[in-house]
């Protein structure tokens, strides 16, 4: 089965399908390597970018593996397709319900295995979410703030598992934002859980992650819960404050917000 260019619509949905079809039809057996991204990207008539990216969500599923300064390897027939799925039309509170554990572990494991260059990193990340104004940038702020906390973790998987969602961290955050329905948790909440990890506190990190997540999931369930059936839009689609949502939220919010009234982490 060979590899046909592919049309502009969903072209990163398309590469995947096609790379998923090499492996699960033998062509790509395991152990072998997979072209490189710029003969692939030529081969589909696409952008490298593209490639890049179906790649990267094959890799996140344990399809394919990079091994740095060697290449691309299949691990796995496994087809991971119906997840993605799955992952596209969860709920905005699904994610909720899944980042509160990535976050509280993180924070955990953070508290444990962090370094001063952790910290001075997430100094600076927390100190750029701070001062992020327009939506867009404090989506993309807020999420690299609680990645940088999973990287301070030392596990690899729920390293992963974090960048797997970012993306979709950074978008829901802000569309969220724009809807201004829920409340942000604000500065001093997400100082809090940073103060905890550099006072090598696991319990304290822990417990302050979840307060900085956990309200959100109340908010979400209180507008659910009055919601018609049918408004209840998945992520990627309608939020409950009318803007058009990307994914998952990656920090939380409180039950007052703050002055600015941010909304969502």
């Amino acid at each position: 089965m060979g590899l046909s260019p592919v049309s502009a619509r969903s072209t990163v949905d398309a590469v995947l399908d096609q790379l998923q079809a090499q492996v699960s039809g033998g062509s790509w057996p395991v152990g072998e390597r997979i072209p490189a991204e710029t003969d692939l990207a030529a081969r589909l008539g696409v952008s490298r970018p593209a490639v890049r990216e179906a790649i990267r969500a094959l890799v996140h599923v344990g399809v394919l593996e990079v091994r740095r300064g060697d290449g691309t390897y299949v691990r796995s027939t496994a087809d991971p397709r119906p997840l993605l799925r799955r992952v596209a039309h969860a709920s905005i509170r699904d994610f909720f319900e899944v980042q509160v554990a990535y976050d509280v572990q993180a924070a955990r494991l953070a508290a444990l295995r962090r370094t001063d260059a952790d910290l001075d990193r997430l100094e600076r990340l927390l100190g750029a979410r701070d001062e992020a104004t327009g939506p867009e940038a404090f989506g993309t702020a807020d999420a690299a703030f609680h990645l940088g906390i999973a990287e301070a973790s030392r596990n690899p998987v729920l390293i992963e598992a974090m960048r797997f969602f970012i993306d979709r961290l950074r978008d829901t955050l802000r569309d969220i934002r724009l809807g201004g329905e829920i409340p942000e948790a604000g500065p001093a909440a997400h100082r809090a859980v940073l103060d905890a990890i550099a006072a090598r506190d696991p319990d304290a990190a822990a417990a302050a992650a979840a307060a900085v997540v956990e309200p959100a999931l109340v908010a979400l369930e209180d507008l659910s819960a009055d919601a018609p059936p049918e408004s209840r839009a998945p992520a990627g689609g309608a939020s409950a404050g009318g803007a058009s949502t990307g994914g998952v939220p990656a920090g939380g919010v409180s039950a007052g917000g703050d002055a600015r009234g941010e909304v969502v982490s």
